[in-house]
């Protein structure tokens, strides 16, 4: 008999590793105005998402779970997360919130090389979410992709 299992394709949670955990929760809360879930605790926060989670851990504690090094540089992480809109005023709109919140905008929307409207902000530890509009990608009424 194969016990063998292939990996299905999907995601169930991200987790961020942050300098303070209570800094970076509260960014999340009151600057993105998200609400953690119950299982949320003194030593992790979890965001319901669309489908999945975003989770906030502390990053040392994470490096050390994951069983590697914590290279605490605060340069590109190869990486963004990213929330598409259904419309560019839609962008524009959560910007212009986001800028009345004093979030760190690291880059203005604008038109993009590849057909879509995005812009980019920081969270408090540098982590980069891109704000965009994607005429390419097909949402439903609650923002999950389609097609």
């Amino acid at each position: 008999a194969n016990n063998l299992l292939t990996m299905e394709q999907r995601l169930t949670i991200v987790t961020l590793g942050v300098a303070d955990l209570t800094v970076a929760s509260t960014f999340y809360e009151k600057s993105l105005g998200w609400k953690k879930t119950e299982a949320s605790n003194e030593n992790i926060s979890f965001f319901k998402l669309n489908g999945i989670l975003l989770s906030l851990y502390k990053k040392d504690a994470l490096a050390e779970d994951a069983g590697v090094q914590d290279g605490s540089d605060a340069t590109f992480r190869g990486f963004t997360l990213a929330q598409v809109c259904h419309s560019k005023e839609e962008v524009d709109k959560i910007f212009a919130d986001l800028k009345e919140k004093k979030v760190k905008i690291v880059k203005e929307p604008k038109e993009v090389f590849w057909g879509g409207y995005s812009g980019y902000i920081s969270d408090p530890d540098g982590n980069l979410w891109e704000i965009a509009h994607n005429p390419f990608l097909q949402l439903d009424d609650n923002g999950d992709v389609t097609g």
